[in-house]
């Protein structure tokens, strides 16, 4: 079966709300087999709807509306699907009880527009809303199927998942539930990553292969139809392997989570804590670990070091090597290594990171944007420090930074 959602509301294309029920019901879709080829957002007009519920018609068989179920002659959805199918509309009494009970209940008078939302299609199934007013709608007609959801997300998911599932499941025949699998790496980018696997991309059939980027991170997702997990399993299980043995170095994490949760679950099974000292990333790995729920386990802190200054009264980094002709400076190997080093001793922790660079936009030092090093101290160990050079404006170097740092983390305790 494929799928078109139709998002109604002036105020999405507006920019003013995020379409977060789009991606709510294709994954919804995804799971039960639907496969969803179009998304269209249209405004609170008559003439639009019509068209965009004509052209999803022709190239659909499952059509998906929320918004436009409200109380208010902008809520039009109802009007205007009644109208494309020839269907009549009239007062579904059930779902009417239950508004003037709700009105009642709260001492409110309740004025006559507000049965616009127990309004039903002719032989439309209703869709009971448990969180709001407006009653949702299942319908067949000519081949295809319909369902109206409410635009407010908290009323729009209860009844997708409690009514509309079923409904829908109902009219379904011989669906087939896509199945996925995130597999994520960091350390790596994405272009590089594609270059490795581009054979099995170009000759992907079952299981399809999808790579994308988020900053500092890439994830490939694996995915496949089968009637079950264990038969899904078996038929991305070869390809999986493939992937493993060509960029397993990468590879930390087989599920969609963040690099810093798998450090800080690394860092809870073994028994280890590490700090962080930054420079050019402003406490982004502070905010990024203590994201993490339980984090406070096993990070004990960090100093957030931007001047020179600093560095020296807090990390015990020498001013001679900070500044001074012919001094390494601030951003250099040398102070990475120190930054991270005193940093151990200061906390006496297991672990220190440090980073210090040139986030940008301008050079910095006589080094260019992006220029980063970062440090690694861990006790009983020599520290080692890692140059890299990033590309990106400043938030991207920033982020960058902050993963590259995890990554040489979970490298380590890997």
């Amino acid at each position: 079966m494929r799928a078109e959602i139709i998002a109604v509301g002036t105020e999405l294309l507006l920019g003013q709300i995020v379409n977060t029920n789009a991606q709510f019901l294709a994954q919804e879709c995804a799971a039960l087999g639907v496969d969803v080829y179009f998304q269209t957002v249209v405004g609170d007009n008559e003439a639009r709807l019509l068209q965009a519920l004509e052209l999803a018609s022709k190239r659909a068989e499952l059509i998906l509306c929320t918004g436009g179920l409200g109380p208010t002659q902008d809520d039009l959805t109802k009007d205007v699907l009644g109208r494309f199918l020839g269907k009549a509309l009239s007062i579904h009494e059930p779902s009417m009880e239950r508004i003037r009970n709700v009105f009642s209940s709260r001492g409110i008078h309740m004025v006559e527009s507000n049965a616009r939302q127990a309004l039903m299609l002719e032989d439309g199934d209703p869709l009971p809303n448990d969180t709001g007013l407006a009653v949702g709608v299942g319908i067949s007609s000519g081949g295809r199927h319909y369902i109206l959801l409410p635009g407010p997300p908290r009323e729009m998911k209860p009844m997708f998942q409690t009514y509309a599932k079923t409904w829908l499941q109902g009219v379904m025949t011989d669906a087939v539930p896509l199945h996925s699998k995130m597999l994520k790496f960091c350390g790596i980018g994405e272009s590089t990553l594609e270059h490795e696997l581009l054979d099995l991309i170009e000759s992907q059939e079952d299981p399809t292969i999808a790579p994308y980027a988020k900053e500092g991170e890439v994830t490939i997702r694996l995915a496949t139809k089968a009637h079950s997990t264990e038969e899904a399993e078996a038929k991305m299980q070869p390809t999986e392997e493939i992937i493993r043995s060509r960029l397993g170095q990468y590879l930390y994490a087989e599920e969609d989570v963040g690099l810093e949760r798998v450090v800080v679950r690394l860092l809870q099974e073994r028994g280890r804590t590490a700090a962080v000292a930054e420079s050019c990333t402003g406490g982004l790995l502070s905010d990024l670990i203590t994201s993490v729920p339980g984090c406070s386990s096993v990070f004990k802190g960090g100093i957030i070091s931007y001047s020179n200054e600093l560095k020296h009264r807090l990390l015990k980094v020498p001013m001679e090597v900070l500044e001074g002709e012919g001094a390494p400076g601030a951003v250099s190997a040398e102070t990475a290594r120190l930054m991270a080093e005193n940093l151990l001793q200061e906390l006496n922790v297991d672990y220190a990171l440090s980073v210090t660079g040139v986030a940008g936009p301008g050079p910095s030092e006589g080094k260019p944007a992006g220029t980063v090093f970062i440090g690694l101290a861990e006790k009983g160990r020599p520290a080692e420090v890692m140059e890299s050079k990033l590309s990106g404006n400043r938030d991207m170097v920033k982020l960058r930074a902050a993963k590259l740092a995890f990554y040489q983390l979970w490298k380590r305790l890997k």
